[in-house]
């Protein structure tokens, strides 16, 4: 629970980012050392997964789709590129500022 809680704590330093995920709020879910819960970004609709792993001192993201099937795992993540490894496997796309200004009508 106090891993989740930390990583949460991080998520919540850069919530302009973390909301743009689509994330669900009632989602969130305490997993073994981390934290689980769902997005629906524009590259990735489904669950984020988000692990500390204490020998490395460093993090593991893994997304997994709809039907639990694992899509892609991307480890050796620190502290400071959380939040930015996790906004470029969810959400940034190459078109990403014309597909929010079409989307928002900007």
């Amino acid at each position: 629970m106090e891993m989740a809680n930390y990583i949460l704590t991080i998520l919540r330093s850069q919530l302009m980012i973390v909301f743009s995920w689509g994330l669900d709020p009632y989602s969130f879910r305490v997993i073994e050392n981390g934290l689980a819960f769902n997005v629906s970004g524009y590259k990735h609709q489904g669950r984020v997964e988000v692990v500390y792993d204490e020998g490395y001192d460093l993090f593991t993201v893994k997304l997994l789709n709809r039907d639990g099937s694992v899509k892609t795992i991307e480890d050796g993540i620190y502290l400071d590129g959380l939040v930015d490894t996790i906004d470029r496997l969810v959400e940034k796309t190459d078109d990403y500022a014309a597909r929010v200004r079409r989307q928002y009508g900007m």
